[in-house]
């Protein structure tokens, strides 16, 4: 695979993502605009997501979950199998708006990622909003990547991951490590990252896009914004310099709201050097990977990400007989 292009990949549209497009249309979609309207709605979001932390989940019998402790947030570890190199990681972060969901949300993701990357996965349950700041995340994801430099992992055998807001702090966390003169990972991967969280309006897919409501993430992002200069590229990373950052993988949906930020993201980093594979998905929703259980194309994409993952030297090399997650 060659890293540095754009690609949109072909298939047939399966009549589960048919489904369940019609599906988010008329209940995800309408539920996120009453949502994103009033930080009360946002608080009782979150105590939502504190009473989903108790429901356990089904998992595959070869996945491995154990709780891990930072100083100010927890996480876990995620292994998708026992043959994994426990001298590498992955750093997750995952989706949610900056105010919902948790690690055990994104398990679909974190096992599938450990399979394909061949080694644990830290998913990092950071602290988000309406309590805790953007500040108060990225000091987590920081933590979180000192702490495996401190357990032994060298920068070289540490790739960073996320979706959705996730996507942003994976790209703020890149740009404040190099910043601070520290080690940089080995790739990294952005699924729907959200980049832009100055107060612009969303055109591109504002009806085309089954979940995300445009005027709802421009109102969402202004409350997290409060107080700070929304163009810092911290807080809004597709306005950073992207020089000197390891190889970039961003895959989004043709049909997002939020698919031109990782565009922009994708031509800015170019401009500065980065390889980056930039992968559009036709007629996908946002951060459709979660959907890898029912959705084919999502179990496809896990499959680019190893191939990205191989070509950027952080795995070897995809065998032709090798099974997708």
């Amino acid at each position: 695979m060659r890293i540095n292009g754009d690609v949109v990949p072909e298939y047939p549209l399966s009549w589960q993502a048919r489904a369940l497009t019609g599906v988010m249309w008329g209940t995800l979609k309408p539920a996120s605009t009453l949502l994103m309207r009033h930080p009360l709605a946002l608080a009782g979001a979150a105590r939502v997501g504190e009473l989903a932390r108790l429901v356990q989940a089904p998992q595959p019998a070869h996945v491995s979950i154990v709780p891990a402790a930072f100083s100010d947030c927890g996480g876990e570890w995620v292994r998708g199998g026992e043959e994994l190199e426990e001298n590498k990681a992955l750093l997750y972060f995952h989706g949610g708006g900056y105010f919902s969901c948790s690690p055990r949300t994104h398990r679909s993701i974190t096992w599938r990622l450990s399979v394909v990357a061949r080694r644990p996965v830290l998913a990092l349950d950071y602290r988000q909003g309406p309590v805790h700041k953007l500040a108060d995340s990225l000091a987590d994801a920081l933590d979180a990547y000192e702490c495996l430099l401190r357990r032994g992992h060298a920068p070289e055998n540490i790739i960073v991951a996320g979706d959705s807001a996730g996507g942003h702090l994976t790209l703020a966390t890149l740009l404040a490590l190099r910043d601070r003169g520290m080690p940089l990972p080995a790739a990294a991967v952005c699924m729907s990252p959200w980049t832009d969280l100055t107060d612009i309006p969303r055109r591109a897919n504002r009806w085309q896009d089954p979940l995300l409501p445009a005027s709802r993430v421009r109102w969402l992002a202004r409350r997290w914004t409060d107080g700070l200069d929304p163009r810092d590229p911290l807080v809004s990373p597709v306005l950073g310099d992207f020089t000197g950052l390891p190889p970039l993988m961003i895959m989004t949906g043709s049909t997002e709201v939020l698919r031109d930020e990782g565009r922009r993201v994708a031509e800015a980093a170019r401009r500065a050097g980065v390889p980056v594979r930039y992968e559009e998905w036709r007629r996908m929703p946002h951060v459709f990977p979660i959907l890898a259980d029912v959705l084919p194309e999502a179990r496809m994409a896990f499959r680019h990400i190893a191939r990205f993952l191989a070509a950027a030297g952080a795995r070897p090399a995809v065998r032709d007989d090798e099974a997708a997650a």
